[in-house]
């Protein structure tokens, strides 16, 4: 999400600068190599922790917007090891919050996640009430009540976004769709957790970028909103892949289980104030992200 929110913001006129403050936990350093950057004389990068707080308030000084999108995230293990999530999600969250109220920060944008509302076979919106079924879940929505604090002295917004997936220099590929494609194109494989009719929502990453960028440029009410773009069931995926992969084999890993759905309303709020949508249907969007694989 942050290396394409930065190709995104390098191209707006509006910025001036951006500073990239990460500990580069993950040890992806793909952001800082290959073809430069257009715009690239407006970034910088600052090495540190979102539990620094003293480094914090330091690297605040000046700006004028906040994208916070620092998070543990071990799709699919969202329900193992509570500690790994809350130190990161929900304490580190509370620190970056307890800096942007002491600075002169206007704009607040905080990457949530629809794992907030649990599970669902009905579509979720906005008004619904979140009840969080995993660890991640519940470190991520700890993390929106620190967030909230700031919500009468901000410019605030809560981005409950749906499973992040597409081509990116810096992707991760323990997310479903991106797992599934690596699988497909270098083993022709891949594996089914349960029956394969649990649905998720999804945004794809350059759509989120462009959704992200607007926040800064356009007149939005502050609030939580909800940033989805399609859902699919898991054997909606497979049936994409199977059209581009006519030879794809697949297996099913505890077929007799059916997991749990979670439905999110496309329908945001927030296209009332913004204009996006991805106008491929998943086929086509398969498509483009096979052809930036190398072989």
């Amino acid at each position: 999400m942050g290396t394409e929110l930065t190709k995104t913001l390098v191209k707006c006129s509006d910025v001036e600068e951006i500073v990239i403050y990460d500990n580069l936990g993950r040890q992806n350093y793909n952001l800082f190599l290959g073809r430069r950057l257009e715009g690239h004389e407006k970034v910088n990068f600052i090495s540190g922790d979102i539990l620094d707080s003293r480094k914090l308030r330091m690297v605040l000084e000046g700006v004028d917007v906040v994208y916070h999108l620092a998070a543990r995230v071990t799709t699919p293990f969202a329900n193992t090891d509570a500690h790994f999530h809350e130190q990161v999600n929900h304490w580190g969250t509370a620190e970056v919050v307890n800096a942007v109220e002491d600075s002169d920060v206007k704009k607040f944008v905080y990457a949530s996640s629809t794992s907030v509302y649990g599970s669902s076979k009905e579509f979720l919106t906005e008004d619904t009430l979140p009840n969080a079924k995993t660890f991640y879940g519940i470190s991520k929505l700890r993390g929106e009540e620190h967030v909230r604090r700031l919500l009468k002295k901000k410019d605030t917004y809560i981005l409950r976004c749906g499973n992040v997936y597409g081509y990116s220099k810096s992707m991760r590929f323990d997310a479903v769709i991106n797992k599934f494609m690596f699988d497909a194109n270098f083993n022709n494989r891949i594996s089914i957790h349960g029956n394969g009719k649990q649905s998720r929502s999804f945004i794809n990453v350059g759509l989120l970028a462009e959704v992200m960028e607007q926040l800064i440029t356009k007149n939005v009410p502050v609030g939580t909103y909800n940033v989805v773009d399609k859902n699919y069931s898991i054997l909606d995926i497979v049936d994409a892949l199977k059209s581009l992969y006519p030879l794809l084999e697949f297996i099913f890993i505890n077929q007799h289980l059916s997991l749990r759905d979670l439905k999110v309303s496309p329908e945001s709020k927030l296209r009332s104030y913004l204009q996006y949508e991805n106008t491929r249907d998943l086929k086509s969007d398969l498509q483009e992200f096979k052809k930036r694989f190398s072989f």
